[in-house]
């Protein structure tokens, strides 16, 4: 065959190599709602199923839990809405005993874990990673070696999901260490990155073998309230945790900025400031998630457009 025959061909396999289509969701506790309402309005408009559009989904601690309802069952968005609800998030965030109110100090984590257990056992019952419809990965930190841990439909199969999302969930001071069942204790995978959509589009180049992917990255919104620079100067830790150093630490628009300089045009970031929303993870009080709603709303009427353009391309 003649050289030209041979890079002609080349070309023409790389050109046609099969399209893949992820989905990324941040941590963010209650305001992970607005990118779910984003995404039943994506439904509605495009006709087509959440969980049909995209062949992966990655989530990092309340983004772990909704990646995983659309990759489990294959759940349309309003049946996820359904989870983050004023019912279910009384379930979830059951408050310590031991918890003060009061104090400006936690000595124990705000909620227990038995709530949101209950949740997700009633969500996925003893469902294995591995059983999920659309291959799965969950971001957690591994407080005893030190280490980020990647738990995904392929590399740690056997896993349970509740674990998976329980292990990436347990935001520390929220929620207490969680143990999963080889015996590893693990905490929110935000203290890694907030935002996996890289480790998702790494992880999928390599699952699916081809390097045609395309990453939906969905935000919990920026707290972009300023902090006065004289008055830092002065704080310990007391003053630094009720000034936010926890959104701080999570802010994921670095890792936003180096995704779109890697995937490029197949990068598409659906995120904003927070606004008049409480920058608190559990204010699940009625006028707070109607913020939060309405939020999402926004997101639809300035990335909706662009966002059913890129799915279909």
């Amino acid at each position: 065959m003649k050289i030209s025959n041979i890079f002609s061909t080349l070309k023409q396999k790389k050109v046609t190599q099969p399209q893949k289509k992820i989905i990324s969701f941040d941590g963010g506790g209650v305001r992970a709602i607005a990118g779910i309402v984003f995404l039943k309005k994506l439904e509605e408009e495009s006709g087509k199923k959440v969980a049909d559009i995209f062949d992966m989904f990655i989530g990092t601690s309340a983004g772990a839990l909704n990646a995983a309802c659309f990759a489990c069952d294959g759940l349309q968005a309003n049946e996820v809405k359904k989870y983050w609800s004023e019912e279910y998030l009384k379930k979830i965030m059951q408050t310590s005993f031991f918890w003060d109110q009061a104090s400006l100090i936690q000595a124990r984590p705000r909620y227990e874990n038995t709530g949101r257990l209950d949740v997700l056992k009633e969500l996925f019952n003893n469902k294995i990673i591995s059983n999920t419809k659309k291959p799965l990965i969950t971001l957690c930190y591994d407080i005893e070696k030190r280490e980020h841990v990647i738990h995904s439909s392929f590399k740690t199969p056997k896993i349970s999901i509740v674990d998976a999302v329980c292990a990436s969930s347990a935001a520390p001071m929220y929620f207490p260490t969680y143990q999963i069942s080889n015996g590893s204790w693990m905490i929110d995978g935000g203290v890694v990155t907030n935002n996996p959509s890289l480790i998702g589009f790494v992880e999928s180049k390599k699952f699916f073998n081809t390097e045609n992917i395309k990453v939906l990255s969905i935000g919990a919104a920026l707290n972009k309230n300023k902090i006065k620079g004289p008055s830092s100067a002065k704080w310990g830790g007391v003053g630094w945790l009720r000034n936010d150093i926890i959104g701080m630490v999570l802010d994921s628009e670095i890792h936003n900025d180096i995704a779109q300089n890697i995937i490029g045009k197949n990068y598409l970031r659906i995120n904003s400031p927070l606004g008049n929303i409480n920058r608190m993870l559990d204010d699940a009080s009625e006028e707070n998630l109607e913020k939060i709603h309405l939020l999402g709303l926004n997101w639809w009427d300035t990335f909706g457009e662009e966002t059913i353009k890129f799915i279909n391309e």
